[in-house]
């Protein structure tokens, strides 16, 4: 018989990378040059470029974590195609890979899709660019171990230099997920095409987004659930706390990605509506993944004060309040049950921000197992729950409504936003436009 760690206690190690900030961690640096660098696995690239899940292309991963190395037959990198909730455009991302060893069960190897939480918004900020995966190793460990084939997007931009990294963008983020999950079955033998989604943080909305995207975006593929640990929903305090002063240091830190990645996709976002002093002087500083800059990046958070991030007119608060709602969750139903748990004592997602998520999502029908828990924060969370309840899912069992128990909410008065493309999927995984 093979022995078990016990894989909740690699899971609770991990939130304390709840938010990573950039620069922090001497890991967070491209992969230096070597001879070392995997073996070409030759995979199918049939469809690249355009076929969502396509792959670009595959290698081994001789330098990963040794504990991922003797316990899976594969350990990979790879590319893959995916398409942007910016624009609708194919993009290139890519992710890693782990299999277990040993025969797979009867009907192919369920697969755990994880979602990290926020590393950083340029190329050199990826997971699968660490031998570690950026403190993530040990909770992939416990989900190999668990007998679980498990994938971990980097998400658009991040890995590959050729696409922009749409931070905290669900659409993009959600079709990532998926694709990885398509991705996987391309690569892998005895694949199922059943899965679990599994968030810390960003990867906690990206999971979130996953669901509610895979009726117009998943077909072909049976999601049986996902578990969002801290995930960011309600994204528009943010700019409400900025114009107030109020935002924490982890917001402030937050808010500067936010707006990094907004000036990028917004042709009319003037940056300087929102940034002076120490957050003006230091940008590159503060929106660096590399390592070398994590002292200056550290000290440079240090020395932002309110006013350094507050918008300039009531105008700038209006603006950036609706790019941030047009992020935000809950955007449509959720096509399977999700487990949500969050602190009452976040200093990046305050609670009342994620109360608000949860009673949309419920009014709009969603089966939600919610753990709110009054004394914990972003980054020490009780999640001993999450392994059970993947295995239930898994195994069938009916899942826990807490949205039951309560009086349904009224679902948000905006239209909940579509996939930019306009497109149903084939269950092959290609894209129809609407109409034809």
């Amino acid at each position: 018989m093979t022995r078990r760690r016990r894989p909740q206690a690699a899971l609770c190690a991990l939130l304390a990378l709840g938010l990573l900030i950039p620069g922090c961690t001497s890991e967070n640096r491209p992969p230096k040059p070597s001879g070392d660098i995997g073996v070409d696995l030759r995979p199918d690239t049939t469809g690249a470029g355009s076929d969502p899940g396509a792959l670009v292309a595959a290698r081994t991963l001789p330098t990963v974590d040794l504990r991922l190395r003797s316990m899976t037959s594969i350990a990979a990198r790879m590319e893959y195609t995916s398409t942007s909730g910016v624009d609708g455009s194919r993009t290139r991302v890519s992710g890693t890979v782990f299999v277990p060893t040993g025969p797979p069960p009867p009907g192919g190897w369920p697969v755990v899709v994880y979602g990290h939480p926020t590393t950083g918004i340029s190329a050199e900020c990826a997971p699968s660019a660490s031998p570690t995966l950026l403190g993530a190793s040990s909770t992939i460990v416990a989900l190999v171990n668990a007998r679980y084939v498990v994938t971990v997007p980097d998400y658009q931009g991040l890995g590959v230099d050729d696409s922009h990294h749409p931070y905290l963008d669900p659409i993009s983020a959600g079709n990532n997920v998926i694709d990885a999950m398509r991705a996987t079955r391309r690569l892998v033998p005895d694949v199922s095409d059943r899965w679990v989604g599994v968030g810390l943080s960003q990867g906690g909305q990206a999971v979130w987004a996953a669901n509610e995207l895979t009726p117009v975006y998943g077909a072909g593929l049976a999601l049986l659930g996902t578990v969002s640990l801290a995930p960011p929903t309600d994204l528009t305090g943010f700019a409400f706390d900025a114009a107030a002063g109020t935002l924490t240091k982890q917001q402030q830190a937050a808010l500067q990605l936010m707006l990094a990645t907004l000036a990028k996709e917004q042709p009319d976002f003037n940056l300087d509506d929102y940034r002076r002093g120490t957050v003006a002087e230091k940008w590159d500083s503060l929106s660096s993944c590399d390592g070398a800059r994590a002292a200056a990046r550290v000290a440079a958070l240090d020395k932002v004060t309110p006013d350094d991030l507050r918008p300039a007119t009531p105008e700038a608060v209006a603006k950036l309040e609706g790019l941030l709602r047009a992020r935000s969750l809950p955007q449509r139903p959720a096509v399977a049950p999700m487990l949500v748990i969050y602190g009452g004592r976040d200093e990046l997602l305050p609670g009342p921000w994620t109360d608000r998520a949860l009673a949309a999502a419920c009014g709009m029908g969603d089966v939600i197992d919610i753990q709110f828990q009054p004394d914990k924060t972003h980054n020490d969370l009780d999640v001993s729950r999450t392994f059970g309840w993947i295995g239930e899912r898994f195994a069938g069992l009916p899942a826990v409504n807490s949205c039951a128990a309560t009086a349904p909410a009224q679902p948000p008065t905006e239209e909940p936003l579509v996939d930019p493309s306009e497109a149903e999927v084939t269950e092959d995984g290609a894209m129809m436009e609407e109409g034809q």
